[in-house]
């Protein structure tokens, strides 16, 4: 264990609730500031996705022993489910046997996070806004109103772990040579809601991720453990199919009724939650440096917002507190060392993931019904059964495996290569099997 620190976290989310357990397994004196109501006590806005827990958030629960408890949580989820026009629902399988996605409630984990960090003796100051900090001294300013009288408080360390718009990172933008970027897209989405069945079971496949893939928008589905799925529509502000073009139930149901006409059975549900919850923006943001020198630094979403097109956001934001920990690990108290190797280590994979979460969009919402890109992955998939040590597909590199982002990033383009090249194979549509396909990408692969 470390020598003992007074340590502050900004921010009780998902990831401010992991680190506080690794810095108590490590002997230190943690209290977590948070601004809004304790989330245990509170119905939640409707602004969640359901998250998708893969190998790198799970590796970073079992290192703080509590993957077992999290995994009573979730329900796995080893395949699409594909709603396309027109056609059958089919099914894509994610990886191999036995590798799966998880789905759980955003809600009910992060209440569990937080039980489980106070449980390790992490104390919570809720309701307490951060108004100032002061980087040189690592001191705190919390008050009603940034003109009410501050109460100051005294850290060795301090951790910004309050989401994309961190206002620890935003004293730390005033910092000459800090890099700052942040890009809005042009698709919002929405929380809606499939209850259960009247016995409690689930009116869709629970073992798998739902998704109607509509071209410029999209619905995706999840299922949560008490037989609901939690929704999300993925849409445009402002056009012709958009959050701004449906003001009137009319109009939400027609729309409903028109794109979604395989659960129309729900659509009283759908309209009500898509006029009840907010539409909310989605946001990549990057940054650097994280930290100033042995004081402060940033995790999560603080350091890099991403859009939720991966499933990667919360993964992402775990693996940098297990990266966290390994270097507390390695360098003992020497806190300028064990921020500037986190830093330099995890920045070129969140931008690299960034990267891949918005080419996702691109892929979920309108390759997926595509029948030329449903034959690549054909392609692809047999290849990488008969000759795993060649070939790993992106998806599986990213979420069924713990090596690095950029990595994952750098092999993916050249793969995507190699594929473009074999779909340009006449015929290809009959020879997709066979042989000469075979030889053809390990010519490539060899090149």
């Amino acid at each position: 264990m470390q020598n003992q620190k007074e340590v502050a976290i900004v921010g009780s989310g998902l990831v401010g609730s992991l680190l506080a357990i690794f810095l108590r397994k490590q002997g230190h004196k943690v209290t977590i500031f948070d601004r809004r109501p304790d989330v245990r006590l509170v119905e939640f806005s409707g602004r969640s996705i359901n998250l998708a827990m893969s190998n790198r958030g799970w590796k970073a629960l079992r290192e703080a022993g509590i993957e077992d408890e999290i995994r009573e949580l979730a329900l796995p989820l080893d395949k699409r489910a594909m709603h396309v026009d027109d056609k059958p629902v089919y099914f894509q399988k994610y990886g191999e046997d036995g590798e799966a996605i998880y789905s759980i409630s955003r809600g009910i984990l992060n209440r569990k996070m937080i039980d489980l960090a106070e449980e390790a003796g992490a104390k919570f100051r809720f309701e307490e806004k951060i108004w100032d900090v002061d980087l040189p001294n690592a001191k705190l300013y919390t008050g009603e109103s940034e003109k009410s009288v501050w109460k100051e408080y005294k850290f060795d360390l301090i951790f910004g772990a309050d989401g994309a718009f961190s206002r620890t990172r935003h004293k730390m933008q005033r910092q000459s040579r800090f890099n700052y970027s942040q890009h809005f897209i042009d698709v919002g989405y929405k929380e809606l809601t499939i209850p259960a069945n009247a016995d409690g079971s689930h009116k869709l496949d629970n073992a798998s991720f739902h998704i109607w893939p509509r071209g410029n928008f999209m619905l995706i589905a999840m299922p949560n453990l008490d037989g609901s799925f939690t929704c999300t529509l993925f849409m445009p502000f402002e056009g012709d199919v958009s959050f701004e073009s449906i003001q009137t139930e009319q109009q939400a149901d027609q729309f409903f009724e028109q794109y979604f006409p395989d659960i129309k059975d729900e659509i009283s549900n759908l309209k009500r939650d898509f006029f009840k919850n907010p539409t909310s923006a989605m946001v990549t943001i990057k940054c650097y440096p994280w930290s100033y020198f042995d004081k402060i630094t940033l995790v999560g979403d603080s350091a890099h917002a991403i859009v939720p097109f991966y499933g990667q956001g919360m993964n992402a934001g775990f693996e940098d507190i297990s990266v966290l920990n390994e270097k507390m690990n390695q360098h003992g108290d020497n806190w300028e060392i064990i921020f500037e190797e986190y830093q330099r280590e995890r920045k070129p994979n969140t931008d690299a993931i960034a990267e891949l979460s918005y080419r996702n969009f691109v892929e979920m919402s309108s390759k997926t019904a595509d029948p030329s890109f449903l034959l690549r992955k054909k392609i692809e998939k047999k290849f990488a059964q008969k000759y795993p040590e060649l070939w790993v597909p992106l998806y599986s590199r990213v979420t069924f495996s713990d090596k690095a982002y950029s990595d994952a990033l750098d092999i993916g383009d050249y793969q995507r290569g190699i594929m473009d090249e074999v779909m340009k194979i006449p015929g290809i549509e009959e020879t997709w099997d066979s042989e000469e396909v075979e030889l053809k990408i390990k010519d490539l692969l060899n090149k």
